[in-house]
């Protein structure tokens, strides 16, 4: 199964994360098949960038959504 869901980047305790396609068996931060945008929650206010067209893209291919890009989707 395909998913999408965030990619931690960035420096301790200050965490960015890339909203990205993988596998749902592959670790967090391993291989990923696309990158969709990115959230940075240190900004004020949080920084939120998706490719809209590539997410629908995705999710008509069948790829599912984590909890937290979801509620993600929903702020942008």
């Amino acid at each position: 199964m395909v998913k999408i869901r965030l990619s931690r980047t960035g420096k301790k305790n200050a965490p960015a994360y890339r909203i990205v396609v993988a596998d749902a068996r592959t670790k967090r931060d391993g291989r990923i098949i696309e990158k969709l945008g990115f959230y940075d929650p240190k900004t004020k206010p949080a920084t939120i960038k998706i490719d809209r067209k590539r997410l629908d893209y995705w999710l008509s291919q069948g790829a599912q959504m984590t909890d937290a890009i979801k509620q993600l989707t929903k702020k942008e």
